[in-house]
């Protein structure tokens, strides 16, 4: 099967960086039965910056302006699921070299029963030229 490359709109959310403040960010969002993609939280500046992949963003606005999470975006990021395999996240890193494209950060994982996923993100006027050299074989 190939990989499923799509763009998608993620929320940076800003946190304290102390014990339960993720847990506390997610657990309305969780009662609200918002599905979220992918999350990925490392420390800036004393804090924690928290990106949020949310399958419905508009669900995940609504929530978050109830719960007084403060977040910004949207702003867009590549999400990749596919068939576990050597140099899967290699393949998509060079197909985005060749095109001249520089990723912002990049996050893979292996995600059991033989699948992996992968959070690209690129500069924003990079976005559709990244989807495009990774949509093609």
């Amino acid at each position: 099967m190939a990989d499923v490359i799509r763009t998608t709109q993620y929320f940076k959310v800003d946190i304290a960086d102390k014990p339960g403040t993720l847990a506390g960010a997610l657990a309305p969002l969780r009662e609200a039965g918002v599905n979220l993609l992918a999350v990925h939280a490392f420390p800036r500046s004393r804090r924690t910056q928290v990106d949020v992949v949310p399958e419905d963003p508009i669900s995940f606005k609504a929530i978050a302006k109830a719960h007084k999470l403060k977040i910004q975006g949207p702003k867009m990021c590549l999400l990749v699921d596919g068939d576990d395999r050597p140099g899967a996240l290699a393949d998509l890193t060079d197909r985005l070299g060749s095109a001249k494209i520089n990723m912002t950060a990049v996050t893979g994982l292996a995600a059991g029963q033989g699948r992996f996923g992968a959070i690209l993100w690129v500069n924003p006027r990079d976005v559709k030229k990244a989807a495009k050299a990774l949509a093609s074989d």
